[in-house]
């Protein structure tokens, strides 16, 4: 008779998998990758007021925010981008004040100040027209985190980039170097991106969620699209852990969908589970593919806003 210790473990139960994927994608196929690609470098804003379409990344502390960034950035460049993207604020590399976070055994930076990040195409000298606008994240307590009343001025354009967030207050509107008190459409948001961590979404605190919330509603009246982007799936599911072709095979990454989904109120078709990168030093096909189907979807729905919003303003005169 042996001892409980010459017992053999069992094997953990693997958590189960649809027969079918229920979301289509072309998996390991650089041909794919490549249109997304040549779609991204063939866009142009549906405006002449809009140069750039404006997107606003914002969650709470440690979900990927700016992992998220630097990763769209590295399928963009086809390269690893771990140093600082270009920013249009030239100087902000060496003055932006960032707190150190280790979070899930990641590194990461919470920015303090209101930053804009490029993207460079392959000319010297040439951007994409949309940029990623970084924030401080979101936390519990009044004091502490990006505040709500800072998040909605940046949805309307009243906050210049370079502005040092104070979880006390929001901005004064007689700040005079960071309000904008006329903001031109070039200026506002055109697209909210909201990024969760799905092996945290559960224990996200209500209070929180109830930040998200209040951005949300403001961007739902300001008829701003909203996305879901949600971090983490490699901590989630060891099924996708191990071939993140099966992300839309999991039952598990789909529950955490429909959790985001019901916590904040946004549909599933624009919730977009991602494997930011953080360990990896050459790109990987199949992280690229999900992330470029995120963003190609993101300018989608900025753009489609960005025109809606031209034609109204052609018939109100």
């Amino acid at each position: 008779m042996g001892t409980p210790f010459s017992k053999q473990s069992s094997p953990q139960p693997q958590p189960p998998e649809f027969d079918k994927p229920w979301r289509p994608v072309t998996w390991n196929d650089e041909r794919n990758k490549d249109q997304m690609l040549d779609k991204l470098k063939k866009f142009q804003p549906g405006s002449a007021d809009v140069s750039q379409l404006r997107i606003l990344v914002n969650g709470p502390v440690g979900a990927g925010k700016s992992s998220f960034i630097t990763s769209i950035n590295n399928a963009l460049q086809g390269y690893n981008t771990a140093a600082a993207l270009a920013s249009s604020l030239s100087d902000s590399s060496f003055t932006l004040k960032q707190v150190k976070l280790i979070h899930n055994n990641q590194c990461c930076f919470l920015t303090e100040q209101y930053k804009t990040h490029r993207f460079k195409k392959n000319l010297p000298g040439s951007f994409y027209p949309f940029v990623l606008n970084d924030i401080m994240g979101l936390e519990e307590g009044n004091s502490r985190g990006v505040h709500s009343e800072d998040i909605i001025g940046i949805l309307q354009g009243h906050i210049k980039q370079g502005y040092t967030f104070n979880p006390v207050s929001p901005i004064a509107k007689d700040n005079k170097e960071y309000y904008n008190d006329n903001p031109s459409f070039n200026d506002k948001v055109h697209c909210l991106v909201s990024v969760l961590p799905a092996n945290s979404i559960s224990l996200m605190s209500e209070e929180v969620i109830k930040k998200l919330k209040t951005v949300r509603e403001k961007a739902r009246d300001l008829e701003i699209p909203q996305v879901i982007i949600m971090s983490m799936v490699d901590k989630t599911c060891p099924i996708v852990q191990e071939d993140l072709s099966k992300i839309y095979r999991s039952m598990k990454i789909k529950e955490k969908m429909q959790e985001c989904s019901y916590r904040l109120g946004i549909p599933m078709n624009c919730i977009f589970p991602v494997q930011n990168y953080h360990e990896q030093i050459t790109n990987n096909t199949n992280m690229d593919i999900l992330l470029l189907m995120a963003i190609t979807k993101i300018i989608d729905f900025a753009n489609d806003y960005v025109e809606d919003q031209a034609y109204n303003q052609t018939f109100a005169h």
